[in-house]
């Protein structure tokens, strides 16, 4: 059996990830420590603050799959769905307004509840997670996306209009299936590359965005036609050699400018780019 994890270890590590995140440079459109892309109102001491106020969060994440002894993992997620609430209330306040990790809050607070829950009986045990993290979200798209046809359409979200127009899931349907884009692209493939931290992270969120359809990308170009385009791009990036070629870098302040200058932004990639630094760190691969 593996040794269990300290709840000390995994709050720092996701913090960490979330750190580690914004400080990966250049990302298209995205937030890094030199520029804002896409996001004006933004920079990196928000992420900073934002990082560094959700510990209580991931404390009580954690907290409650160790201490979850119903049979229904449904329950589990049930029982940290208010937490996320006020999670992104102390964000706001942090940041005065600025939405920098909700889709954080959603994704790694399920992640972290579900290694508590693990840790339960065994260590970290990552070709487990999936299985767990479906488990707790059994039956969550058909009761978020339950009438949404019938919902006027001021009162749609993001995700609601793009699941009626293109029949997409987005970070909901990612959940749902325990995250493919992490556990089968994006950790695998950061655990063979090679380089800096900041190469390694970024041909990494490239692989994840070469397999991935970014919601966020999808409502800020009103088209789903540019998540071909841009899976293209990130692929010819890593084919070039990535960003450890002068050809690779190229392509990638190319891009970087591209997506800044029609105000594209790639978030719901960089939130699978957080958990799989996560599970990076956890497993002593980063």
């Amino acid at each position: 059996m593996t040794s269990r994890l300290e709840q000390e270890k995994v709050e720092n590590d996701a913090i960490r990830a979330m750190l580690y995140e914004v400080s990966v440079n250049p990302k298209p459109g995205l937030v890094d420590p030199v520029r804002s892309g896409a996001h004006p109102d933004m920079d990196v001491f928000n992420f900073i603050d934002s990082a560094l106020s959700l510990r209580p969060y991931f404390s009580k994440c954690f907290s409650s799959g160790v201490a979850f002894d119903g049979k229904d993992l449904r329950d589990l997620f049930d029982s940290i769905r208010a937490d996320g609430i006020v999670a992104e209330k102390t964000m706001l306040a942090a940041t005065k307004g600025l939405n920098t990790h909700k889709g954080a809050i959603f994704s790694l607070g399920i992640l972290v509840t579900a290694l508590g829950y693990q840790n339960q009986t065994r260590g970290l045990v990552v070709d487990e997670l999936p299985a767990i993290v479906s488990s707790m979200l059994a039956g969550l798209l058909q009761d978020d996306f339950a009438g949404v046809q019938s919902k006027a359409p001021d009162r749609l979200t993001a995700g609601e209009k793009q699941f009626i127009k293109y029949g997409i899931t987005g970070i909901r349907g990612q959940a749902a299936a325990g995250y493919p884009a992490v556990f089968k692209n994006g950790l695998p493939y950061l655990c063979q590359t090679t380089g800096t931290r900041n190469q390694r992270l970024l041909d990494t969120f490239m692989k994840i965005i070469s397999c991935t359809q970014d919601s966020n990308l999808i409502k800020r170009a009103g088209n789903i036609e540019i998540v071909k385009q841009v899976q293209l791009q990130a692929v010819k990036f890593l084919k070039a050699g990535g960003s450890k070629t002068k050809a690779g870098m190229t392509l990638i302040r190319e891009m970087d400018q591209f997506f800044t200058e029609n105000h594209l932004s790639l978030g719901g990639s960089a939130d699978m780019l957080i958990l799989t630094i996560f599970l990076a760190l956890l497993t002593e691969n980063l």
